[in-house]
C-alpha cells in the first residue's frame, strides 16, 4: 500500500475554467493540480495557480491560490478526497507575499577595463528582459443506488462546497452536471478509477451572484505527513510545459520524493536579458533524458524572512464601523484603515479582496464598478442598499482572519522551499510527492554575475560560479551548439544519505565552454595590462526586491525581478 493511501490525505485541488480536468495513474492518487496557464512573455509568470504546504507533524495545510477569468458559472473544482478536510479561506496577500519574496532573479553588475587611450564608454544593449463532520449545512443528495451521496455541504467565502460519495462515474458526471458544476464528459474513465480506488470527489463553485473578482484562496488541512501535488487529474486540459509552482513553510527544506531533481546549467541561461529564456531553460533540464520530464528544480530555499508581513494583517482593520455605516461614508472608513489609497494618478485598494467584497454587498448601477463609486460616491447618490452587517461578517472572514493566520504561519515557520518545473500532458503519469531533507544546503534566489567590458569593445561574462564567458563585441549572450546540454545535475532526492546522482555533465560543460570561448576569440587581449575600473556609465542591472523598485547601496547596482 502506498503511503499516500496509508494516510488516507485529501491532496490538493484541480482549478477548472470550463471543464473537468482528469487522468489515469497506476498506483498511487492524490487529487488536483496547482499550475500555470499556457505560456506567457515574461520568464517567470507568477500568475494563475499557486499552492503553499504547511506540514506540521502528521498534519498538513494546502493553500491553494486559483487565478480565474471569464465567465463565473463556468469556474469550479472538482478534488478527489480520502476523506472531508477542514475547509477554510486563504490569504490572497500571502501568496503575493511569497511570490515577491522567493522569485529567481538573474541579473549583474557591470565593470569596465580602464584603456591607455581614452575611449567614449559604452555598454552592449543588455535589453529588459524575468473525520470532519459537516459545518455548512445537512447531508442529503441522491438515494443509495442512485448515484453520489452528498456527504458534506458547506459555504466558505465565495465558495459553495458539496463532498460526493459513491455512485458510478456517468452518475457523478451526471450529478455535476444538473448542480451547475462544469465538467467534461471525457472525465468518465478517469472518475471510474478513483471511484474504484475508494475516493470522494469535492465539488467546488462560486455562491449564486458571485463573481470573478470575489475569488479567494482556499485552505484544506487534513491528516497526512507527505505533500503531494496532483497531477494526473489535469491531463485532458492541460497544455504543453505547463507550469507548476509550489511552495512549503516549514522547519527544514523539501525536494522532491518520487520525481527527479535537477540542476540547471547556467550557462544555458541569457544573462544579459535578465534570464528571459527561464522557462525554455527549465523545460529543457526537466526534459533530459535521465529527469524524464518529471523532475524539479528549487528557485530557492532558505530563511522564511524573505517573505515580507507587508498586507497580510493591519491593526487599523475593524470591522465594526462598517456595520452601521452609509455608503456615502465608505470611502472615508476605508481610507482610515488602509484599504483606500489615493496616489498621484489613481487611486486603488489596499487588499486584492475588498472591492470584490464591497461589489456582493453594495448594490451598484450596472457598468459601476467599486472602485469608480468610492472614488466618487457623490455621482451615484442612488446608491443605498448596503448591507453593513454582511461586508463586516465578510471581511472578518476572508480577510482579517486569513491575514492573522497567515502571519502565525511566518512567525512558527522558519524555512520555505520553492519548487517549479513544466509538465507535459503525456508525462503526468505520477503525482509527485516530497519530503524533508534539511541537512542540503539553502538554494538562493538572486543570482548575480559580473559583465566587464573590455577595451576592444568585447565582454568578458563572469557566472556566480566562476565561469567565465567570453562574448565578442556587439554579441549577445551565446547560443552554444546543441551538445550544450540544458542540465548540469539530475538526481533522486532519497530520504536520507546523499542524493543519488543519476547524470552529472559539469566536466562536458566545462569542455564546451572552454571550445566555445576559444573559437570566439578569447585570450586576444584587448589592450595589453588594463586596470578594471567600474564607471558609473557602466552599472550594471538586475532584478531584486518588489517590482518597480530600484534598490541602490554604494555602487548603486540595479536588479530588475524575474516575474
Amino acid at each position: 500500500m502506498s503511503t499516500l493511501w496509508k494516510f488516507g490525505a485529501l491532496t490538493g485541488a484541480l482549478a477548472l475554467a470550463t471543464t473537468v480536468a482528469m487522468a489515469p495513474r497506476p498506483t498511487q492518487a492524490c487529487g488536483g493540480t496547482f499550475c500555470d496557464a499556457g505560456p506567457q512573455s515574461m520568464p517567470v509568470d507568477q500568475s494563475g495557480e499557486n499552492i503553499l504546504f504547511v506540514v506540521d507533524g502528521n498534519e498538513i495545510e494546502a493553500h491553494i491560490q486559483i487565478q480565474y477569468e471569464g465567465d463565473p458559472e463556468n469556474f469550479a473544482w472538482v478534488i478527489p478526497l480520502m476523506a472531508v478536510p477542514d475547509f477554510s479561506i486563504g490569504s490572497e496577500a500571502l501568496f503575493q507575499n511569497l511570490l515577491a519574496g522567493t522569485v529567481p532573479a538573474y541579473g549583474f553588475s557591470s565593470t569596465q577595463e580602464q584603456c591607455p587611450t581614452p575611449q567614449p564608454q559604452t555598454v552592449p544593449d543588455r535589453g529588459d528582459g524575468g473525520d470532519n463532520a459537516a459545518s455548512g449545512g445537512g447531508l442529503g443528495g441522491m438515494e443509495e443506488g442512485d448515484g453520489p451521496t452528498v456527504v458534506h455541504r458547506e459555504q466558505v467565502g465565495a465558495y459553495q462546497i458539496a463532498v460526493l460519495q459513491g455512485g458510478e462515474a456517468d452518475e457523478v458526471i451526471e450529478w455535476l452536471d444538473q448542480n451547475g458544476y462544469q465538467q467534461d464528459p471525457e472525465a468518465e474513465p478517469i472518475i471510474r478509477e478513483y471511484l474504484a480506488e475508494g475516493q470522494l470527489f469535492g465539488a467546488i463553485k462560486l455562491t449564486a451572484g458571485a463573481d470573478v473578482d470575489q475569488i479567494h484562496p482556499i485552505v484544506l488541512r487534513y491528516r497526512s505527513d507527505e505533500p503531494c501535488i496532483p497531477l494526473r487529474l489535469t491531463r485532458i486540459a492541460a497544455v504543453e510545459d505547463m507550469e507548476v509552482r509550489t511552495f512549503f513553510l516549514g522547519d527544514e527544506r523539501m525536494v522532491p520524493t518520487n520525481y527527479r531533481h535537477v540542476l540547471v546549467n547556467p550557462l544555458k541561461i541569457d544573462w544579459l536579458q535578465l534570464g528571459s529564456n527561464y522557462k525554455e531553460v527549465i523545460s529543457g533540464a526537466v526534459d533530459a533524458e535521465h529527469a524524464n520530464g518529471r523532475a524539479f528544480v528549487t528557485e530557492y530555499a532558505g530563511p522564511s524572512q524573505v517573505v515580507g508581513n507587508f498586507n497580510l494583517s493591519n491593526p487599523a482593520w475593524s470591522s465594526s464601523p462598517f456595520r452601521s455605516a452609509q455608503p456615502s461614508e465608505l470611502p472615508r472608513l476605508l481610507e482610515d484603515q488602509g484599504l483606500w489609497a489615493c496616489g498621484f494618478e489613481d487611486c486603488q485598494f489596499g487588499h486584492p479582496l475588498v472591492g470584490g467584497i464591497l461589489s456582493e454587498f453594495l448594490t451598484l448601477p450596472e457598468d459601476v464598478s467599486a472602485d469608480e463609486y468610492i472614488g466618487c460616491p457623490e455621482c451615484y447618490p442612488e446608491v443605498t442598499q448596503w448591507d453593513g452587517e454582511g461586508f463586516a461578517d465578510a471581511f472578518d472572514e476572508r480577510i482579517a482572519g486569513p491575514g492573522e493566520h497567515a502571519q502565525e504561519l511566518l512567525s512558527q515557520w522558519s524555512y520555505v522551499t520553492r519548487m517549479y518545473t513544466t509538465i507535459s500532458p503525456h508525462e503526468m503519469t505520477e503525482d509527485p510527492i516530497f519530503h524533508a531533507r534539511g541537512d542540503l544546503d539553502d538554494v538562493v534566489n538572486n543570482r548575480l554575475g559580473n559583465s566587464l567590458l573590455r577595451c576592444s569593445g568585447d565582454t568578458l561574462f563572469t557566472l556566480p560560479d566562476g565561469r567565465e564567458v567570453f562574448i565578442p563585441a556587439g554579441s549577445g549572450w551565446p547560443e552554444f551548439p546543441n551538445e550544450m546540454p540544458w542540465e548540469e545535475e539530475v538526481a533522486e532526492m532519497a530520504t536520507s544519505g546523499a542524493p543519488m546522482v543519476l547524470s552529472n555533465r559539469t566536466a562536458e560543460i566545462d569542455e564546451l565552454l572552454a571550445a566555445y570561448n576559444v573559437a570566439a576569440g578569447y585570450g586576444q587581449d584587448g589592450c595589453g595590462s588594463c586596470q578594471i575600473e567600474a564607471t558609473e556609465s557602466s552599472r550594471g542591472r538586475w532584478a531584486m526586491g518588489l517590482a518597480f523598485v530600484a534598490l541602490g547601496a554604494g555602487a548603486a547596482v540595479r536588479r530588475r525581478r524575474r516575474r
